[in-house]
């Protein structure tokens, strides 16, 4: 349904009918993520279309024609899916018309800077602007970076997440949320721990700093919905309740008290 869309009654919550993805994308191009994890049950009716340029609503009879262009992508190697019977060979070699591959985010840092430019830009419709610290851009650069631009983009939301939580402008690597850290030769910032502060207070500020980011960020996920976001995060929706409002956040600061 989600690819070739479907009629009415087609299905039990099928009230209208609906356009898919390649009725949708007629005329232009459609984007096929992650084709790897296509059930093999889907592969040949993916085939069918690739090749006949027609396809069948579920639950219709008519043929609709479109007309146009494939992009696929997978992090996985093709050819040994089909080799261990994952994959179709005959649609492997039906994709596979002019492959690209992009080398994983570790082998290219010089794209970083670019690619976190971008995000920025991004990141900034949805708020105040924010700056990476120096800090911030070593870190980035020296993490090995296994997810890719995927998480790339991830540690860079969430990072303006919290800064904007405490009121900041400028996006440092204190909590960068790195597993392990960064690697790789970048440098290795100290947190500015306030000195003569006591382990007690130090600790009581940060859990303050973190409470605050987390629930903003949470809210903000679920356009202030209490219990979307109580359930997301398997939190007691009372108790997130009471941590909204012991922190101030109501309508137009992160989140608001509405329900379902």
């Amino acid at each position: 349904s989600e690819l070739f869309g479907h009629e009415k009654g087609a299905f039990t919550g099928a009230d209208a009918a609906r356009q898919g993805a390649f009725e949708l994308a007629h005329g232009g191009t459609l984007f096929l993520d992650e084709i790897g994890e296509l059930p093999l049950d889907l592969q040949p009716k993916l085939l069918r279309v690739l090749e006949q340029r027609t396809f069948r609503r579920v639950g219709g009879t008519r043929e609709v024609a479109v007309d146009i262009r494939v992009l696929a992508a997978t992090k996985r190697n093709l050819k040994l899916e089909v080799e261990r019977g994952k994959f179709r060979e005959d649609l492997y070699f039906r994709l596979a018309v002019v492959p690209v591959e992009v080398p994983p985010l570790r082998e290219r840092r010089e794209d970083i800077p670019l690619i976190l430019g971008a995000l920025l830009e991004r990141v900034a419709q949805n708020g105040p602007p924010v700056r990476l610290s120096r800090g911030m851009e070593d870190a980035l650069l020296g993490h090995d970076w296994p997810g890719n631009v995927r998480e790339l983009r991830n540690v860079l939301e969430r990072s303006v997440y919290l800064a904007r939580a405490v009121g900041e402008t400028e996006i440092s690597v204190t909590g960068l949320p790195l597993p392990g850290g960064a690697k790789g030769g970048g440098r290795s910032p100290v947190p500015p721990f306030e000195p003569g502060k006591s382990y007690r207070d130090t600790k009581a500020a940060w859990e303050e700093s973190f409470e605050r980011a987390f629930v903003t960020w949470l809210l903000d996920r679920n356009d202030g919905n209490i219990s979307r976001a109580a359930r997301e995060a398997e939190m007691d929706r009372k108790y997130l309740h009471k941590l909204a409002k012991k922190l101030g956040l109501h309508p137009g600061e992160g989140g608001s008290d509405k329900d379902d």
